[in-house]
């Protein structure tokens, strides 16, 4: 059971504690719904700390429960998900729970500095990607990884869904494997094809642009139907990090900003890839 899981848990049992339903805990708390305070308590929905706060006032925690919840809550605000070594196909498995987290957004935004994201990949270039993996049982999980990761791309050409990706060049011109120089100038066109929908924004930041931030990895910011449902996740080499708190969410929405200030989109960008392409097209011989 995750932070979240556990706090999520422990606000329905004061609730619970204290006898109210959850609709007269909503009209406490206030600005809460009484759907909003059930996925809450199913884990669906992340309570902000003064909604936390206002939780415990208003079903009598005692003091030491009201220090619980607040530490409690202030952990769920960054969770750290360590990859298990002894899950046996973990790769696939990260492609479920990411399916799920991108089902329940509005509109996914991405920042990739080392390689094209996942959702624009082609499945050579997915399969590439995988085999580089060092986790435990990736390998035995590989064709399956790479399944789920083109299963999520059936939800881009879902109209009611938008998706924006900012691309560092380099990460363009990375090479996967010995067959990168083969499988690039496909991947090159795919992403340029995928930057034609009208849902889906594809902004590419180039080597030579005037740097106004500074970011060492890749992060995704999921926007949820309410304003609170918005967090970010970040992948690590050994762990997953999932970010609740909204003054470092409102820190990445910041940083977007300015690497958006930074990209070239449209027709610039669909250029880019063009010359990209053509530079590492390996002949037919």
């Amino acid at each position: 059971m995750g932070e979240r899981e556990r706090l999520a848990a422990e606000l329905r049992r004061l609730r619970d504690q204290a006898g109210l339903s959850g609709r007269r805990l909503a009209e406490g708390i206030g600005g809460l719904s009484q759907s909003k305070v059930s996925r809450i308590e199913a884990g669906g929905a992340m309570p902000t700390l003064p909604q936390v706060e206002r939780w415990a006032d208003v079903t009598g925690a005692s003091p030491g429960q009201r220090r619980s919840l607040l530490r409690l809550a202030e952990r769920a605000f960054t969770e750290i998900h360590a990859y298990r070594a002894s899950q046996r196909d973990p790769s696939s498995h990260r492609q479920e729970e990411v399916r799920t987290r991108e089902a329940g957004a509005r509109m996914v935004r991405t920042f990739q500095p080392s390689a094209v994201p996942g959702l624009l990949q082609t499945a050579q270039y997915a399969r590439q990607v995988f085999a580089l993996s060092q986790l435990p049982g990736a390998a035995e999980g590989l064709p399956s990884a790479v399944a789920g990761r083109m299963d999520r791309q059936l939800a881009l050409y879902e109209q009611d869904r938008a998706f924006e990706f900012l691309i560092a060049e380099a990460a363009l011109r990375w090479r996967p494997g010995p067959d990168a120089d083969r499988l690039l100038p496909a991947q090159l066109d795919r992403v340029a094809s995928l930057s034609t929908l009208d849902n889906v924004s594809i902004g590419i930041v180039p080597d030579g642009a005037q740097a106004l931030a500074y970011v060492s990895h890749a992060f995704v910011i999921y926007e949820g139907h309410d304003i609170d449902d918005t967090f970010v996740t970040i992948e690590a080499v050994h762990a997953a990090i999932t970010v609740h708190d909204p003054d470092s969410i409102t820190l990445y929405e910041r940083t977007w900003s300015a690497l958006a200030r930074m990209a070239v989109f449209g027709d610039e960008a669909r250029g880019l890839l063009a010359g990209l392409a053509a530079r590492v097209r390996v002949p037919v011989e």
